[in-house]
């Protein structure tokens, strides 16, 4: 097992959310470079890893469990994933810009839960609020899969 492995390993589910998002600006940052020096083919790549994380973070949502909540996470990927395809297609950094400071909002409420002593207590009940809301049944911090309001991009 390497380094990024164990580190992966040793996170709550909610730290493995703000890591998700991390590399949603990681890969952004990687779409505005190859933006500016007119790569079509790294632009491409780099959103794509975004949209795979975006699909992945939208497919362990909960519903039934989340509510409004996970209504309201649903509609924001739903809006990011459409800034990123636009900011594709248009050939726009400043698109991309825009989607980092969005991410960059929501990551930083998720960091905050993440040291939440609350959330972390619920944490320690596995099938507890925020980790149900955003974990499907299976999927354990230990085993990551690769990778309140309405939202409008």
């Amino acid at each position: 097992m390497n380094y990024q492995q164990q580190a992966v390993a040793g996170m709550n589910p909610v730290e493995l959310i703000v890591a998700l998002y991390d590399g949603m600006v990681r890969f952004l940052y990687q779409a505005i470079a190859a933006t500016e020096n007119h790569n079509k083919a790294d632009r491409r790549t780099a959103i794509a890893r975004v949209l795979e994380i975006l699909m992945h973070l939208q497919s362990r949502l909960r519903m039934d469990v989340g509510g409004n909540s996970a209504k309201a996470l649903s509609e924001f990927y739903t809006a990011i994933f459409a800034l990123c395809l636009d900011g594709s297609r248009l050939e726009s950094a400043d698109r991309f810009r825009e989607a980092i400071g969005c991410i960059r909002d929501v990551r930083e409420a998720w960091n905050v839960a993440a040291h939440d002593p609350e959330v972390l207590r619920l944490l320690g009940d596995a099938d507890g609020p925020p980790a149900q809301m955003m974990m499907s049944s299976g999927t354990r911090a230990q085993e990551p899969e690769p990778v309140g309001s309405s939202w409008s991009a």
